[in-house]
């Protein structure tokens, strides 16, 4: 036992190492803060163009979302790291990192968001119109507010990946928190930093966790 605690639980590593972890915990935050607004946005952009009734709209639109939903994220910015550089591109770790997330999260908000338009009825926008509303009045006032309303568990979910996704941009070398936790490790030579990192998510994502699984109770129970 007494093994176990030094290799997971000494505390003198964890105080020692808690400046590397505190440096990963910002780049994180700034991480996610980044990347969930703009991902939100372009969502939104792509969900309302995507209820189109040309099919030479829609139809890109659909492509888009699916492939990258589809393509694994961590290969996605492998790909856009180490091989654009060959065409003459390179955006930096900082740079690959920012856009394979937003087009990631991008396309999953975008068809979350879309179900969400899909659900309003579609009187509601007409009767909208009839009173007078312009457009994009009727998309700001009546559509989304309600849309939003509708998949909101889905949309905190989501970002609550985004928020885990922060972790496969160690690969690249930024320093985020499970990067600096293997660095701290490598100068150590104990997984205690590793553990301390566990717990910094958790402690970050559960109170999240806890009030998305309330809303999704509340839903279930609005529906009875």
């Amino acid at each position: 036992m007494n093994d176990f605690v030094q290799a997971f639980l000494n505390a003198e590593i964890a105080l020692a190492s808690s400046h590397l972890l505190w440096i990963g915990l910002v780049q994180t935050m700034l991480l996610a803060l980044m990347t969930v607004p703009l991902g939100m946005m372009m969502g939104m952009l792509l969900a309302v163009l995507a209820t189109r009734k040309s099919r030479w709209v829609r139809w890109p639109l659909i492509a888009f979302t699916d492939f990258f939903r589809a393509i694994p994220p961590l290969v996605l910015l492998i790909f856009l790291y180490a091989a654009l550089p060959f065409g003459g591109i390179d955006l930096g770790a900082w740079g690959s990192v920012a856009l394979a997330f937003l087009l990631n999260t991008g396309a999953y908000y975008a068809e979350i968001l879309r179900a969400g338009i899909e659900s309003v009825p579609r009187g509601q926008p007409e009767a909208a119109r009839a009173l007078g509303l312009k457009r994009w009045q009727v998309w700001i006032f009546v559509v989304l507010p309600q849309a939003v309303r509708n998949v909101l568990p889905d949309l905190i979910s989501n970002t609550l990946e985004v928020v885990k996704l922060t972790s496969i941009a160690s690969v690249v070398a930024v320093p985020e928190l499970l990067y600096q936790a293997r660095q701290a490790q490598s100068i150590t030579y104990n997984a205690t930093p590793i553990l301390v990192a566990a717990v910094i998510y958790f402690l970050l994502l559960w109170p999240c966790v806890r009030f998305l699984s309330r809303l999704e109770n509340r839903q279930l129970a609005g529906r009875r």
